[in-house]
């Protein structure tokens, strides 16, 4: 849920195999199961929302300029890919730890229903905000099934 993990005193400071295979297997049944392994540093967080009338994607993409994103609608499927790229003014710094990830991200959704024509996005402080309209609201047929 947070990745938070209880204290343990650690007699050995090398890292066991085991704990990074169980970090893996646990971040496979993690509560978004098709998002690319946050390990990594290779993908960005979104929020997927549904009212009656449309369907809002909010993504989280600080320090990428607008030019570098991209957003796809084909196949009922809706693509968001960025790029970051790394730029360093000068090379003779001495990076002690260097976190900050660079590459290309991307997220794929399915999602039907929708107007392709009226498909909007926005980008405002790092936060990419996509609003998908739906189609007229049509009577589906359900009945409920009996197991035997």
């Amino acid at each position: 849920m947070f990745d938070m993990v209880p204290f343990r005193k650690n007699n050995n400071s090398l890292t066991k195999r085991s704990d990074y295979l169980n970090h893996l297997f646990n971040n496979f049944f993690d509560d978004d199961f098709f998002a690319p392994t946050t390990t990594f540093g290779n993908s960005f967080k979104v929020d997927l929302k549904e009212t009656e009338k449309e369907y809002i994607i909010e993504a989280d993409l600080p320090g990428i300029k607008k030019e570098a994103i991209n957003v796809d609608y084909e196949n009922n499927y809706l693509t968001i890919t960025a790029k970051r790229e790394e730029t360093l003014e000068n090379r003779n710094d001495n990076y002690v730890r260097r976190e900050r990830n660079y590459g290309e991200f991307k997220r794929r959704f399915y999602i039907d229903n929708v107007i392709e024509e009226k498909i909007n996005a926005s980008f405002n402080d790092g936060v990419l905000k996509i609003t998908l309209p739906k189609l007229e609201k049509t009577s589906i047929n359900k009945r409920k099934i009996n197991i035997n």
